[in-house]
C-alpha cells in the first residue's frame, strides 16, 4: 500500500492518543495520529516522523502521522495499514494460491473478522493484527491489554471447531526483527487466548514488512514463538 505526498517531521508531544504536535518546516502542526496504542516507545521527543496530508481541507487535523523512526529502524504505525497490506498481499494469492473469493469486514455469529477468504476448498476466516512494538529484534503484540484482541481470538477458535479453516495474521510493520512473540508482560490474557487458539487449530503467522515512508508491503515470514 502507498500513501501520497508525504512529508517528514519530528514529534514533539502526544496531548492524547488521537493528536500529535509535529514539528515541520520550523511550524508546528497538530497531526492526527492514526494507531491509539500506546507507543510510548515510539513517539519520543525529537524523533524523525512521516505525515500525510489529509486529504479533506475542512479537516482540524492537517496532517496523519503514518510512520516513526527508532533508532535507525523505520517503523509504520497506521493502525489501518496492514488490513490494506495484507488485502493487496492476499488479492495477489499470497495466503491462498487458489483465491476465489476475498471479503473484508465479515460478521460470523457475534464475531467481526477482517477478512473471509474462500477457494475450492470453502471458507477460511483471517483475522490481522498490526504489530509496532519492538525490542532488541522482537516484535511483541499487544502494546497494551485488548479484551477485544482476546474475543477475536475465542471466535476464531469456535470457528475452526466448528469445521472452518481460521488464522491470526500479525503484520509486523517493519523490517529487521528476529521472531514474534505474545506480550504476555502487558496482557497475559492475549497470550493465553492465543495459545489456546493454537492448540485448538487456529493458524498464528506473521510476516515483516518492507517500510519505506511512503509505502508498506508484506515481505517474509517471522518464526512465532508461543512457549
Amino acid at each position: 500500500m502507498r500513501y501520497q505526498a508525504v512529508v517528514p517531521g519530528r514529534f514533539v508531544s502526544r496531548p492524547n492518543r488521537f493528536i500529535a504536535h509535529v514539528e515541520v518546516d520550523g511550524s508546528l502542526e497538530v497531526c492526527h495520529v492514526k494507531n491509539t496504542g500506546r507507543c510510548r516507545e515510539l513517539l519520543t521527543p525529537g524523533a524523525a516522523v512521516y505525515l500525510e496530508p489529509a486529504g479533506n481541507p475542512a479537516r482540524k487535523t492537517k496532517y496523519d502521522l503514518i510512520a516513526v523512526e527508532k533508532n535507525g529502524l523505520l517503523i509504520n504505525m497506521d493502525a489501518q495499514a496492514p488490513n490494506k497490506a495484507f488485502g493487496e498481499w492476499a488479492a495477489a494469492g499470497g495466503f491462498l494460491p487458489g483465491l476465489t473469493l476475498i471479503r473484508p469486514e465479515f460478521t460470523w455469529e457475534d464475531s467481526r473478522f477482517d477478512f473471509r477468504l474462500e477457494d475450492e476448498q470453502g471458507p477460511y476466516f483471517v483475522e490481522v493484527k498490526g504489530v509496532t512494538l519492538e525490542e532488541g529484534g522482537e516484535a511483541r503484540f499487544p502494546d497494551a491489554p485488548t479484551e477485544r484482541g482476546v474475543k477475536h481470538l475465542r471466535g476464531l477458535l469456535r470457528a475452526v471447531e466448528q469445521g472452518y479453516r481460521a488464522a491470526v495474521f500479525f503484520v509486523i510493520q517493519m523490517k529487521g526483527v528476529t521472531h514474534f512473540r505474545p506480550n504476555d508482560a502487558t496482557d497475559p490474557a492475549f497470550g493465553h487466548a492465543l495459545r489456546e487458539a493454537a492448540a485448538g487449530g487456529v493458524a498464528v503467522l506473521a510476516y515483516d514488512c518492507r517500510v519505506t515512508p511512503d509505502a508498506l508491503t508484506l515481505d517474509a515470514p517471522a518464526p512465532v514463538l508461543l512457549a
